[in-house]
């Protein structure tokens, strides 16, 4: 319960409409990591990575997805094991 309190009260400096915006989003994507028991700064990390490095087209966005993104990575080790 206490995060969700701090979480609102931060959101409070989020400076404009488009930060509060930006603060959603952001807060959004780490909850989604956590609940797919997913490390947010790792997958966050990748994520990224591989939309800046052009890795992941925007027609294949949906293998970035929370779900998907952990699915395909247990696929992969369990390939390597």
């Amino acid at each position: 319960m206490r995060p969700i309190a701090m979480g609102r009260r931060n959101s409070l400096f989020s400076g404009s409409e488009g930060g509060a915006e930006s603060w959603a989003i952001l807060a959004s994507l780490v909850n989604t990591a956590k609940l797919h028991e997913l490390d947010p700064q790792a997958y966050l990390t990748d994520v990224l990575e591989r939309i800046v490095s052009g890795r992941t087209r925007s027609h294949q966005l949906r293998e970035l997805l929370a779900w998907n993104w952990k699915a395909a990575r247990h696929r992969t080790a369990q390939a390597a094991a």
